[in-house]
């Protein structure tokens, strides 16, 4: 019996050091993000990641106390990405939906934003049920929640999908589709533009859970849970300081988180 407690202590002993041998230490955080999402991630012309993900993503890694380094990834390809390990979290506006769930961890959201669809200011459209939308052409960003949704919902409309928002934005002022449906914080930005001004919100802001999720939250691998706890402590120290009030007022004259 002492023979075997000794086993047992001696076991214990080596799978707590296994245990603390394998705890990674955190200095650097790779983060993924499109750039090509504006305002919340794009490249200026000074080919620098800005917007709104990527300052609050430095004000995460600030107080976490590591050093971030960003990696520009094509969104059709970013969870495949993290979970290659090409970086350790992705800081790109997505939505915490029970579909991503599967395949990676979520922090706790950090903005939530409704969807919506927006279309030319002479549009006769005012009603966006999938009844009244049928045969018209719709727009949106491929492999997001936008058109996960149209595709299970407006089945007898024409849908376009685009490899990022600038296209869908561009085809619609073209006068290429009917209508798109986006994030209403992303196109909320766009009307404001030159380009923007050809259109307008048509419909209530879309928030069913089942397609759009919890709000928008940071992607890390199910592994990594300490760093998942690291960037929800971060995010509620940034909220109460008043670092995140200040980054959102840069961005929006509301809250949105």
């Amino acid at each position: 019996m002492k023979l075997l407690a000794k086993f047992t202590v001696a076991a214990l002993a080596l799978g707590l050091a296994a245990g603390m041998a394998a705890a990674k230490e955190w200095k650097t955080v790779r983060i993924g993000t499109e750039g090509a999402y504006p305002p919340f991630n794009f490249i200026d012309s000074a080919g620098k990641l800005q917007g709104f993900d990527i300052d609050i993503a430095k004000a995460l890694c600030d107080k976490m106390k590591v050093k971030c380094v960003f990696v520009a990834q094509d969104w059709d390809g970013i969870i495949p990405g993290l979970l290659a390990k090409k970086y350790d979290a992705i800081v790109a506006s997505m939505s915490i939906t029970a579909e991503r769930k599967k395949k990676v961890d979520f922090t706790d959201k950090y903005y939530n934003s409704p969807a919506t669809f927006v279309a030319p200011k002479n549009t006769d459209i005012t009603d966006i049920s999938p009844k009244a939308l049928a045969g018209k052409t719709i727009g949106a960003q491929s492999s997001t929640i936008h058109s996960n949704y149209l595709e299970d919902n407006y089945k007898d409309s024409k849908l376009k999908f685009y490899k990022t928002q600038d296209e869908v934005n561009a085809d619609l002022a073209a006068g290429r589709l009917d209508a798109q449906l986006a994030d209403k914080l992303v196109l909320f930005e766009w009307l404001k533009t030159k380009a923007g001004q050809c259109c307008k919100f048509v419909g209530p802001g879309i928030t069913d859970k089942r397609w759009f999720g919890e709000g928008a939250g940071i992607a890390v691998r199910k592994e990594d849970q300490d760093l998942k706890a690291m960037f929800n402590k971060a995010l509620k120290e940034i909220i109460a300081d008043g670092t995140y009030k200040k980054i959102n007022m840069k961005y929006f004259p509301f809250s949105i988180y």
